[in-house]
């Protein structure tokens, strides 16, 4: 049910490790870098809740969830073949407008559909596997230009923009797998059909902007208690991440080489790759072993705990000044990012009605894109005048923002927790 998510989550990955030095060696600065990654927290806050409520409403042969995975997956597949062959820096900042909003076209409705399946006592093994696939599949894609390099390809064999081989041929293989991966998921494991009852249900009402509207000012109007406390803890959580995707290959070009000259970029993104892909792995172990973790202790403390071990992991990042040692910090940022894309979520689903799912899901993705906006608005005035020009003083300030997570998340008054079960996937 959740490999989907593997070429999902590989497309973000592709994102993450590689948009920074494409726009590097597209002639943008680090300064107003951020701006350039608008794309991502724009395209969710408008495409998620409205996808979100619309597939809450859909009524297909196929499912209400699967026409918004598969059309997603198509043009994020597209996009990703066309990224690393953009000549200008304009094409590659369009082109992750469009590969953002088709990832967020598939990204809630998927997460509404692993909860249209699972029952409650099942719904913590459903999202943390869904983060281990997560962490698969960010492990293979950080690591993919390493693994091309040591079968032989020359890391210093780029084209006529500066953008590397194998970072070209890392998007053709995301490409493949965005598409395959969804259309396998959602033919071996379809959606639970609708009864009569809720079909008609869902007719009843008039379709239409207008209705969605209203079902979306409802939705907010209607909000868990438990989501909207969730909101401040993802503020922090998320600011954080960006900040980190953002300038860690800056960071590390300064701290192992010294230098922001472009070989000493090119040379980072690769350790940086293999950084991240050490830390997505232990993400997907993390995952796995968080399950009995979260169900003997809750998904509230486990969670802060993580946080205060990403945060930490951050905080020391900027010192080290050789590869081997910045290993280390991945396992904290590891455990992090686990617990990141599974506890949140299961935080949420007991606090939500069943039949509003998707919309909910939508909304709760507003509390990952509007911190992400913040920061990619705010980045740019703060980075010369408070944090001295310098990548390294963003991990810190990410850092920072980790632990303000953990400490909201402990304030969070969670919905009940799921009570122990033998669970089935």
């Amino acid at each position: 049910m959740n490999l989907g998510f593997l070429g999902l989550q590989f497309s973000f990955g592709l994102q993450q490790s590689n948009m920074g030095p494409i726009y590097s060696y597209l002639g943008a600065d680090e300064a107003t870098m951020p701006l350039l990654w608008l794309a991502g927290p724009m395209t969710g806050l408008i495409v998620q809740p409205i996808v979100g409520a619309l597939s809450d409403r859909t009524v297909t042969r196929i499912g209400r969830r699967t026409p918004y995975f598969l059309i997603g997956a198509v043009i994020c597949s597209l996009a990703l073949l066309a990224m690393p062959y953009s000549p200008e820096l304009w094409v590659a900042a369009s082109l992750l407008w469009i590969l953002d909003a088709a990832n967020n076209i598939t990204m809630e409705p998927y997460r509404a559909y692993v909860s249209d399946r699972l029952d409650e006592p099942q719904r913590p093994l459903g999202f943390l596997t869904q983060s281990a696939f997560t962490g698969l599949a960010q492990t293979l894609s950080y690591l993919a230009p390493t693994i091309f390099v040591a079968l032989g390809m020359n890391p210093d064999l780029v084209d006529a923009n500066g953008i590397p081989q194998v970072t070209k041929i890392a998007f053709v293989i995301g490409a493949i797998l965005s598409l395959s991966t969804i259309v396998w998921s959602v033919w071996r494991v379809p959606e639970l059909p609708l009864s009569d009852a809720e079909v008609a249900r869902m007719r009843s009402r008039p379709q239409g902007i207008g209705t969605m509207a209203r079902d979306l000012a409802e939705a907010f109007r209607d909000m868990p208690r438990p989501m909207r406390q969730l909101a401040v803890a993802m503020l922090f959580q998320w600011y954080g991440m960006f900040c980190y995707w953002q300038y860690v290959v800056f960071s590390l070009s300064r701290s192992l080489y010294g230098s922001t000259a472009a070989d000493a970029v090119r040379d980072a993104a690769l350790v940086n790759g293999r950084l991240g892909g050490f830390y997505n792995a232990v993400a997907f172990v993390a995952a796995l072993a968080l399950v009995p973790v979260t169900r003997r202790m809750g998904a509230k403390p486990v969670h802060a705990l993580c946080m205060v071990a990403s945060g930490l992991a951050m905080l020391a990042l900027p010192g080290m000044t050789s590869e081997g040692w910045a290993y280390f910090p991945m396992i904290g940022i590891g455990l992090g990012w686990a617990s990141l894309m599974g506890n949140p979520y299961v935080m949420l689903a007991g606090s939500i009605p069943v039949e509003r799912t998707g919309v909910y899901m939508g909304i709760f993705n507003m509390f990952i894109v509007v911190p992400m906006l913040i920061q990619s608005l705010t980045m740019p005035l703060i980075y010369e005048p408070w944090l001295r020009g310098d990548a390294r003083n963003v991990l810190l300030l990410a850092g920072a923002m980790m632990l303000a997570a953990a400490v909201a998340t402990m304030l969070v008054r969670a919905p009940r927790e799921v009570a122990p079960s033998a669970l089935a996937a």
